[in-house]
């Protein structure tokens, strides 16, 4: 059993490593066109835009062994996850749902499991941008000034997340757990120059039932051309029954404006259990009913010299005048 074990560890520690290589050695960069969540976990703080339908998915396989209990649960899962951009363009309404197959396998026995394991249905609002109504003056002279770090980016976006649990009859939660409980969160996005993205959620999950939970997600996403991108994850649990720190990492492969794919493992470093994920994801975005939203900053922005007002031009197709996320967040 021990070299079983082992064995199992060695393999999950090269494909992270292989994973790490990948985000380092990747060439591709951030692309605003679709803003995608996958493939990692953390919520980005921007919507998909008004009227701007986006649809995400993947399947994973899985490994859990816990040393203590003498317990495997191998398996596969599929996860969707549906964004709409309503009423304005910063509420975003979310509908997340994750369907799990295992073999549970104990000292007593083994057991079958299928089942819906998550059902999630929120809303999320950007209350915060720092960079609306905001127009920096590009100094063309100096190339120092140009350049240099501009301080505005330590002031992350903000935005706030509430949904609900939806409980059918799952196998993968406590016997205690009612119907419907709530999940909170709190997000914030900075956006750096040379393609970093960092994001991070605070959450609070089912703090009305017997086992509340706290935790975060940090993301940092960094784009290396016009078609990839890679990013580094940390995901912290933190209850009564359970407490445990993943990490994350994979690439993300724009394939058109609209369309991305993508891949990810995830693994920990405790054994009580050890976890193995590695999942691959497709994001799709439909933004044919998308109008552009123009943001001016200071006075007369929309008015000629003559103190005439200009003719407004038909955004094109796709076109986000407003600051949208770039690559994968």
């Amino acid at each position: 059993m021990k070299l079983r074990l082992n064995k199992g560890l060695m393999l999950r520690n090269r494909l992270l490593l292989l994973a790490l290589l990948t985000v380092v050695l990747a060439h591709g960069q951030f692309t605003d066109v679709i803003n995608s969540n996958r493939p990692g976990k953390s919520m980005a703080a921007f919507s998909v835009g008004k009227s701007v339908v986006q649809a995400e998915g993947g399947t994973y396989f899985f490994r859990e062994e816990h040393n203590l209990l003498q317990t495997t649960s191998t398996g596969l899962g599929l996860e969707a996850v549906l964004r709409w951009g309503i009423y304005k363009e910063e509420l975003e309404g979310i509908f997340e749902t994750q369907y799990q197959g295992d073999q549970f396998v104990t000292p007593f026995g083994t057991e079958n499991r299928r089942s819906l394991k998550s059902t999630i249905i929120g809303a999320k609002y950007l209350l915060y941008d720092p960079y609306k109504n905001y127009e920096e003056k590009p100094n063309v002279k100096s190339w120092k000034a140009k350049y240099k770090f501009k301080w505005r980016q330590l002031i992350p976006a903000v935005a706030v997340y509430g949904g609900v649990n939806l409980n059918f009859d799952n196998p993968y939660t406590f016997e205690s757990d009612p119907i419907i409980s709530p999940k909170l969160m709190v997000i914030t996005q900075n956006q750096f120059s040379g393609g970093l993205v960092l994001v991070t959620n605070i959450i609070a999950d089912k703090v009305t039932t017997d086992y509340p939970s706290l935790g975060g997600v940090i993301t940092l996403t960094r784009g290396f051309s016009e078609k990839w991108s890679g990013f580094l994850e940390s995901q912290i649990y933190s209850s009564d029954f359970y407490a445990d720190v993943l990490f994350r990492s994979g690439a993300a492969y724009l394939v058109k404006e609209n369309i991305q794919l993508d891949g990810s493992i995830t693994a920990n470093l405790k054994d009580t259990p050890t976890v193995f994920y590695a999942s691959v994801g497709i994001a799709w975005r439909f933004d044919d009913n998308y109008k552009p939203v123009l943001i001016r900053s200071g006075k007369d922005k929309d008015k000629d010299k003559k103190g005439k007002k200009k003719k407004k031009k038909k955004g094109k197709k796709g076109e986000k005048t407003v600051p949208q996320p770039t690559g994968t967040k």
